[in-house]
């Protein structure tokens, strides 16, 4: 593994989990860099931060693949096969899914093995999926659910967030917690601990 890391982060959203990671990454705390900033929605914020730090940034949207290919799994093959190639092209050492709303192929998979790494608001083995902090927040409404967490993982494979862990932190649902603010301790435990993991990830 090269002294310095490269990464390639894929992001949906806001980018809050990209701006962590390259915070880490200028406090030394992470010896990586961040050459390319992969989003699929035209207005992710995500590759404003890439841009303003002069990071490349790729737009990858899925509705054309989906407009060419009648079967949605060929459209989604074909999607994968070549974003890997886009992706491939800057030799990560680690591609990182920072709030990235597609679930991959082995199409993609398979050109990272044991390289992709996920971010998710559950524990392990609980709440895969988009809706995870809504249905943490419905189970603690319901059933007195008392705890809820982060996980970092790696994505082997097709299966929703549940690949090897990382790393893992409960979070308590406190009782004067809002749906609110829970998901905004959650997303201040994810913007600590991602990077952490990263670098775990990187040293081992």
């Amino acid at each position: 593994m090269a002294l310095t890391a490269t990464l390639v982060v894929l992001a949906s959203g806001s980018g809050s989990n990209l701006q962590a990671i390259l915070d880490a990454c200028e406090r030394g705390e992470l010896d990586a860099v961040v050459s390319l900033v992969v989003v699929n929605r035209r207005s992710s914020f995500a590759a404003q931060r890439a841009a303003a730090q002069g990071i490349a940034t790729h737009c990858a949207p899925l509705d054309p693949y989906r407009q060419r290919f009648d079967d949605r799994a060929a459209a989604r093959a074909a999607y994968d096969a070549d974003l890997a190639a886009e992706v491939a092209a800057f030799s990560p050492d680690l591609v990182v899914l920072a709030g990235w709303m597609h679930l991959f192929s082995m199409a993609f998979l398979g050109k990272f093995p044991n390289q992709v790494v996920n971010l998710h608001p559950a524990l392990p083995g609980t709440f895969p999926g988009a809706h995870a902090i809504d249905e943490a927040w419905a189970e603690h409404e319901s059933r007195g659910l008392a705890h809820t967490g982060v996980m970092v993982h790696l994505v082997p494979d097709e299966g929703v967030d549940d690949g090897p862990v990382i790393v893992a932190e409960e979070i308590p649902i406190n009782s004067d917690d809002t749906r609110e603010s829970l998901e905004a301790r959650i997303r201040s435990v994810e913007h600590r601990v991602f990077p952490a993991a990263i670098a775990q990830l990187l040293e081992s």
